[in-house]
């Protein structure tokens, strides 16, 4: 099966912090920031969940899930000047990101 290469695009960001919690404050300082560039359609941050599960990835310290309508969309927030500040002035804060891009549709919405 090919997977869908229009639609629904999908940047979920996976920052893993030092561990300093001012680091860490700063850190989601700079992700609240983020939400504010006008091509995001929906932004979420979290922080692990208290499910325990083997398969479950809780080593993360936020979470960053962004919807855009479309791949042309999310280019914009790449190339957005918060996102270029976001880049230069917080990255000291983390050790390790991983970043998962998908698109799509919807398979539920409301």
């Amino acid at each position: 099966m090919t997977a869908p290469s229009t639609g629904l695009f999908v940047h979920h960001v996976l920052f893993y912090a030092t561990a300093s919690e001012a680091d860490q404050a700063k850190l989601l300082e700079g992700l609240q920031k983020l939400a504010g560039i006008p091509s995001i359609k929906m932004a979420h941050i979290g922080t692990p969940a208290s499910t325990n599960r083997d398969v479950i990835e809780r080593t993360y310290t936020y979470s960053w899930l962004c919807l855009f309508e479309s791949a042309a969309e999310e280019e914009v927030y790449q190339q957005h000047p918060i996102h270029d500040e976001f880049r230069n002035q917080y990255a000291r804060y983390w050790e390790k990101v991983v970043i998962y891009d998908s698109v799509g549709s919807l398979a539920k919405e409301g």
